[in-house]
């Protein structure tokens, strides 16, 4: 797949996936009206707006990614060439999923919405479920001892600090 292709079919499947996820439904669920501050928090709302912009960021430099270094997508259908180990991927396995639950726990903050911290708990059970039984079985037949170095050495979920850094 040419880069220009990639970059094309990540952008668009951002728009669906995490759009979605991570846009329209938070929207729908909270319509991204203030209420009360989470336990009365004040400062929860600031911390929110951090969360939000911190998940931002290894999100979209793992779609980026995807198309550039592994010249494919994030799309089951249009999969990478390459297993991406790289960028936020030397800390987290999963720096998407990671990235889209801190922006939907951000607007839980940010809007005071305890709807939005339930609907994050069932997002991340919806992802930890595809993860087990369809992503990682996949990327271990397709990438064999690669993945499976990969996942000895990197944690699923809760980042390690120091980055991995795979054998040459």
């Amino acid at each position: 797949m040419r880069k220009s292709v990639a970059v094309l079919g990540s952008a668009i499947f951002f728009a669906i996936a995490p759009g979605t996820i991570a846009g329209l439904v938070p929207w729908w669920i909270a319509r991204w009206e203030f209420g009360p501050a989470v336990l009365g928090a004040e400062f929860a709302r600031p911390a929110g707006g951090v969360l939000i912009a911190l998940g931002l960021v290894p999100l979209l430099e793992s779609f980026a990614r995807f198309a550039l270094k592994g010249l494919g997508t994030p799309a089951p259908v249009l999969p990478p060439k390459r297993l991406v180990v790289s960028g936020f991927y030397c800390h987290v396995r999963n720096p998407m999923y990671v990235g889209v639950l801190a922006v939907i726990l951000g607007q839980a903050l940010l809007f005071g919405d305890p709807r939005l911290l339930v609907y994050a708990g069932l997002v991340w059970l919806a992802f930890h479920l595809f993860v087990l039984f369809y992503e990682e079985p996949t990327l271990r037949r397709r990438f064999g001892d690669e993945y499976k170095e990969f996942c000895a050495n990197v944690p699923r979920w809760l980042p390690r600090l120091t980055p991995w850094r795979p054998n040459p």
